[in-house]
C-alpha cells in the first residue's frame, strides 16, 4: 500500500499541487467488483482545500487515473456501519449516497480517522460519524502531540509572517556585539552585570556629549552674527528687485496697449475681408447680365440663337433665385431689391414663353390638321416627328417653367394635351375608318352589303356631322379651328364602317384562306401603325415635358412675389418652406397625359376587334396572336407605359372573344341533330374540329400564348368525345359501334397528322376508342352469318364451365354428335358464301365513304372469322375426339370467300 501511495502522489496529485493524506482501497458494495482507490487530499496552497478523489486503475495500462472528485465540504454523513464488529462496508452521504466495501477493516478505520481529523483541522464543519467508535475519534489529540505532522508544519508556518517585522543585523553590528561579549566574557553567564556595565557606560558618553555642546556656544553665538548679516542684505537685494518690478509694471502696460491694438487692427482686417467675401458673393450670385436681362424680357422665341439666348438666360435667372443667402442677407436693400428684379424678370419671361407656346400649339395643330386628308385613302398614321423637332428646342424652357412657374407649366401641359387629343382623335377615327372598310371588304357578304350603302350615304353623312359637333362643341377660343378639320371622305367611310355594326355573324365557311390572311394583315399593319405612334409620343412628352421614368420628388414651386405695404419685396422662400410638393410618380403623369391624349385608341381597338368578330369568329384567333405579340413587344420596352397596358387591356378583350369563339364551337356541338333516315358519317362538329386545329396550328406556328390555345384544344376535344358519344346513341339508322368507330378513326388520324402535343392523351384515347368499336362491330356482326353454329358452340362452352367434361359433352342430348352435324351441314361452303356476302352489303350500308374504313373493316372481319373458324375446330377436336366431324368447309375456302366477294364489289 506504501508503494501505491507514492505512486499516486508522484503521478496524480503532484502535478496538480496536492498532497495525499489518506488511501483505501475499495469497490462499490453488492456489485461486481472493481477495485478502486478512496484517496483523501489537501491543496499545498492557501486557502487549503480538502477533497476526496476516486481513483482507477486504466484498462489500457498500468497507469492510474482521477474518475471521481468530491469536495469534503460537501460530505455529510459518514457511516461505518458496524461500531462494536469489524465490517469493512461503509457509506459516504454526498449528493447522494456512496456505498463502499473496503479492502479490510483496518483501512476503513484509517481512513474514517483521516476524514474526522481533516475536518477538525479545516473544515470544523457538523459532520456526522454514525456507527463510528470513539475510540477511534479520540486518537487525533494524541497523535498531535506525539508527532507532529506535515500539515501541523504547515499551519505553523504562519507564525513566520510576525518575524518579517523584525530587521536582520547588519554584518559591523555583528562584530561589535561579538567583540563586546568577548570583553565581557561573563555577559552570558551573568547578564545582569552585563547590563550594568552597559548602563554605566551610557551615563558617560551622555555626560561627554553635554561638555562638548557647551564647548561650542561662542561658535553658536558667531553663526548667528552671520546669519543677521545676511537678512540685511537680502532685505537690500529686495528693495532693488522691487524697484525693477515697477520699471517692468511701466513696460508691460505699454506692450498691454500694443496688444490690443494690434487685436483690433486684426479684427478689422479680418471684417474687411468677410464683408468683402459677402460682396464678392452677392455680386458673383445675384448680378444677372444686361444681355440676360434683355433676352428675357425682347428674347426672339422662334429663331435657335434666340431660343438658346433665353435658354442661358433663364438657367442664369434661376441660378440667381436660387443662391442661398446668409444670415442677414435678407436685411439688404439690395438684396431685396436684386430679389424684385428677378421675380419681375421671373414672371415676364414666363408669360411670354407660355403665350408663344401656345400660340405653336395652335399653329402646329392647323399644320396638322391640314395634312388629314392626305393619309385618310392609305391605311397610314401621319407622322408627327416635324412637331415634336420642333417643340423638343423649348425642352429646356420647359424645365425652367417647372422649377419657377408650376401652374403656368400646368396649364401649358393642360393646353398640349387638349389640343393633341383632338388632333389625334380625329386622325385615329380616319385611320380606323379605313381599316374598318378594308376589312369589311374581306367579306363576300359585306360587300354584298356595301352595294345599298350610296342610297342612304347623305342621311348618315348628316347624322355624322352632326354627332362631331355635338362631340367637338367644348372646344372654346382657338382650339375651335380645330373642329373645322376636313371631314370630306371620312363621312362615307365612317357612314359605312357604322352599317357593318348591323351584320349578322357571318359563317366561316363563306371566307376562304385569302380572306383571312388579308384580314391578318390588316390587324397587324393597324397595331404596327399605332405602335410607333405611341412610342414617339410617350417619348416626347417625357423630354419635352421633363417627366423621367423614375421616382423623383417635384422641387419647391416658387410663387409669384408681391409687395408687401412698405414697398419692400419678401425673401424668396427657401426650399424647406410649406409649399411643397410631395413624393409623386412622373412616370403616372406621362402615363396620365397619354391616357387623354389617346384615350380613342382603346374604344376603336375595340370596335375594330367586334367588327372582326362579327365577320368571322375565327378571326379571334388572328387577333390573339397579333395582339399577344405586340404586348409582349411593348412590355419588353416598358411594361408600365400606356401602349403596354393599353395593349394589355385590348388583349383582355380579344381574349374574350377567343374563349366566346370556343364556347360557340363547343355549343354548335351540342346542338346539333342527326338525320333519321340517312347514314350518320363523320359528324360536322368533328370536320370542324379538324378545320379549327388546321387553322389554329397554322396561326399559332410562333405565337407567344400558345398556352390560351393548348386549353382551348383540350375543352374542344372532350366536347368533340362527349358529343360524339352522344350521337351515337341516339343514331337509329346507323349502329353505335360505326358512328364511334368512323368519328374516333377521323379525330385519331386529325391529331396524328398535326401533332399537337398537348393533345398526346386524347390521341390515344381516340385510338383506343376506335380500336374497341372496331372490334366490337366486327363481333357482333359476325355473329349473323354462322348463327345457329354460334348457339350451339356457346351452349358446349356452357356445358364445360358448369363443370362437364369436354370429352363427356358428346353424351349431351341437346350436343350430341347428330346434332353437331346436322348444324354443321345447314352451313355448306355456299351458304357461307352468301352469308359472306349479305354481310359486306350491309357493312357497306354502314359505314360512310370519306372515312375509307370499308376494307379495314372487312381484313378486321375475315381475321376475326378465321379465328372463329380455328375456335369452332378446337372446340370439335376436344368435346368430339374421334368422330371425324368438320366444317363444310376450309380456312382457304374462307380466304377465297372474302377475297371474291372484295373484288366483286
Amino acid at each position: 500500500m506504501t508503494a501505491i501511495k507514492h505512486a499516486l502522489q508522484r503521478d496524480i496529485f503532484t502535478p496538480n499541487d496536492e498532497r495525499l493524506l489518506g488511501i483505501v482501497n475499495v469497490c462499490k458494495a453488492g456489485k461486481k467488483k472493481k477495485n478502486c482507490f478512496l484517496c483523501a487530499t489537501v491543496t499545498t496552497e492557501r486557502p487549503v482545500q480538502v477533497k476526496v478523489v476516486k481513483v482507477k486503475k486504466s484498462d489500457k495500462g498500468d497507469f492510474y487515473k482521477r474518475q471521481q472528485t468530491w469536495e469534503l465540504r460537501d460530505l455529510t454523513v459518514v457511516d461505518a456501519k458496524d461500531a462494536s464488529k469489524e465490517n469493512p462496508e461503509f457509506d459516504l452521504h454526498f449528493e447522494k449516497v456512496y456505498k463502499w466495501l473496503a479492502s479490510s477493516t483496518a483501512e476503513k478505520n484509517s481512513f474514517i480517522s483521516c476524514i474526522w481529523k481533516l475536518n477538525q483541522r479545516y473544515l470544523r464543519k457538523k459532520l456526522e460519524f454514525v456507527n463510528v467508535s470513539s475510540q477511534l475519534l479520540e486518537e487525533l489529540p494524541k497523535a498531535e502531540e506525539s508527532v507532529p505532522s506535515d500539515e501541523s508544519r504547515s499551519v505553523a508556518g504562519g507564525d513566520e509572517d510576525a518575524l518579517e517585522e523584525y530587521q536582520e543585523l547588519s554584518a559591523r553590528e555583528e562584530q561589535d556585539i561579538e567583540g563586546m561579549m568577548e570583553m565581557c566574557e561573563f555577559a552570558v553567564s551573568n547578564a545582569e552585570a552585563f547590563a550594568e556595565k552597559l548602563f554605566k557606560e551610557l551615563q558617560v558618553l551622555d555626560g561627554a556629549n553635554i561638555q562638548s555642546i557647551m564647548a561650542s556656544e561662542k561658535q553658536v553665538n558667531i553663526l548667528m552674527q552671520l546669519l543677521d548679516e545676511a537678512l540685511a542684505e537680502v532685505d537690500t537685494i529686495e528693495g532693488k528687485l522691487s524697484s525693477y518690478e515697477e520699471m517692468l509694471q511701466s513696460v508691460k502696460d505699454q506692450m498691454d496697449q500694443i496688444s490690443h491694438s494690434n487685436r483690433l487692427i486684426q479684427i478689422s482686417n479680418t471684417n474687411n475681408g468677410k464683408l468683402l467675401d459677402e460682396i464678392q458673393f452677392l455680386v458673383n450670385y445675384m448680378d444677372l447680365s444686361k444681355g440676360h436681362i434683355r433676352a428675357l424680357q425682347e428674347g426672339d422665341l422662334t429663331s435657335p440663337r434666340g431660343i438658346e439666348a433665353c435658354i442661358s438666360a433663364s438657367e442664369a435667372l434661376l441660378q440667381c433665385m436660387n443662391v442661398a443667402l446668409r444670415p442677414g442677407h435678407e436685411q439688404l436693400v439690395a438684396v431685396n431689391q436684386q430679389q424684385k428684379l428677378f421675380a419681375e424678370l421671373r414672371d415676364t419671361f414666363a408669360r411670354r414663353l407660355t403665350n408663344h407656346l401656345n400660340n405653336v400649339f395652335v399653329h402646329q395643330g392647323h399644320d396638322q390638321s391640314s395634312t388629314l386628308s392626305q393619309n385618310t385613302a392609305e391605311l397610314t398614321l401621319p407622322k408627327h416627328s416635324p412637331l415634336h423637332r420642333d417643340l423638343l428646342r423649348y425642352a429646356k424652357l420647359m424645365e425652367w417653367l417647372k422649377n419657377t412657374h408650376r401652374e403656368k407649366y400646368e396649364g401649358l401641359s393642360r393646353t398640349y394635351v387638349d389640343y393633341m387629343n383632338r388632333l389625334y382623335e380625329r386622325e385615329i377615327k380616319d385611320f380606323f375608318e379605313v381599316a374598318k372598310i378594308k376589312m369589311a371588304g374581306t367579306s363576300k357578304e359585306a360587300k354584298g352589303k356595301f352595294a345599298t350603302l350610296p342610297r342612304k350615304e347623305s342621311a348618315l353623312k348628316q347624322e355624322t356631322e352632326t354627332g362631331l359637333h355635338g362631340s367637338s362643341g367644348k372646344l372654346t377660343g382657338s382650339t375651335s379651328s380645330l373642329n373645322k378639320l376636313t371631314v370630306q371622305g371620312s363621312n362615307s367611310r365612317r357612314s359605312q364602317s357604322s352599317s357593318l355594326l348591323d351584320m349578322g355573324n357571318m359563317s366561316a365557311s363563306d371566307l376562304d384562306v385569302a380572306d383571312r390572311t388579308k384580314f391578318d394583315k390588316i390587324f397587324e399593319q393597324v397595331l404596327s401603325e399605332l405602335e410607333p405612334l405611341c412610342l414617339a409620343e410617350q417619348d416626347f412628352i417625357s423630354k419635352f415635358f421633363k417627366l423621367q421614368q423614375h421616382q423623383t420628388v417635384l422641387p419647391p414651386l416658387a410663387q409669384p412675389e408681391t409687395e408687401e405695404a412698405d414697398g419692400s419685396v419678401p425673401s424668396r422662400m427657401p426650399p424647406q418652406a410649406d409649399h411643397r410638393h410631395s413624393v409623386s410618380s412622373e412616370k403616372d403623369m406621362v402615363r396620365l397625359m397619354m391616357n387623354k391624349i389617346f384615350q380613342s385608341i382603346e374604344p376603336e381597338l375595340n370596335s375594330l376587334i367586334a367588327l372582326g368578330d362579327k365577320i368571322d369568329s375565327f378571326h379571334s384567333l388572328y387577333m390573339l396572336v397579333k395582339m399577344s405579340h405586340h404586348v409582349w413587344t411593348a412590355e419588353n420596352v416598358d411594361p408600365a407605359s400606356f401602349l403596354s397596358t393599353t395593349l394589355g387591356n385590348v388583349l383582355v378583350t380579344v381574349k374574350r372573344n377567343f374563349d366566346k369563339c370556343i364556347s360557340g364551337q363547343i355549343k354548335q356541338m351540342e346542338e346539333v341533330k342527326i338525320s333519321k333516315k340517312s347514314k350518320v358519317g363523320i359528324l360536322p362538329f368533328v370536320t370542324r374540329f379538324e378545320e379549327f386545329a388546321e387553322l389554329a396550328e397554322t396561326i399559332f406556328r410562333n405565337a407567344e400564348r400558345r398556352g390560351d390555345l393548348d386549353k382551348a384544344y383540350v375543352k374542344l376535344i372532350r366536347a368533340v368525345f362527349m358529343n360524339v358519344e352522344k350521337v351515337a346513341s341516339e343514331s337509329q339508322k346507323t349502329p353505335r359501334d360505326v358512328v364511334m368507330m368512323e368519328n374516333f378513326h377521323h379525330i385519331f388520324s386529325t391529331l396524328s397528322r398535326l401533332k399537337i402535343s398537348c393533345l398526346d392523351t386524347e390521341r390515344r384515347e381516340a385510338k383506343h376508342k376506335y380500336t374497341d368499336h372496331l372490334q366490337s362491330y366486327v363481333i357482333n356482326s359476325l355473329g349473323q352469318p354462322l348463327e345457329k353454329l354460334n348457339h350451339f358452340f356457346e351452349g358446349v362452352e356452357a356445358r364445360v364451365a358448369q363443370g362437364v367434361r369436354e370429352e363427356e359433352v358428346s353424351y349431351q342430348l341437346a350436343f350430341n354428335k347428330q346434332e353437331l352435324r346436322k348444324v354443321i351441314k345447314e352451313y355448306p361452303g355456299k351458304e357461307v358464301k352468301k352469308g359472306l356476302d349479305n354481310l359486306y352489303k350491309k357493312v357497306d350500308k354502314h359505314l360512310c365513304e370519306e372515312e375509307s374504313l370499308l376494307q379495314v373493316v372487312w381484313h378486321s372481319m375475315q381475321d376475326e372469322f378465321i379465328r372463329q373458324y380455328k375456335h369452332f375446330e378446337g372446340l370439335i377436336g376436344r368435346c368430339y375426339p374421334g368422330s371425324g366431324i368438320t366444317m363444310e368447309f376450309t380456312i382457304q375456302d374462307m380466304l377465297e370467300y372474302f377475297s371474291s366477294i372484295a373484288q366483286s364489289h
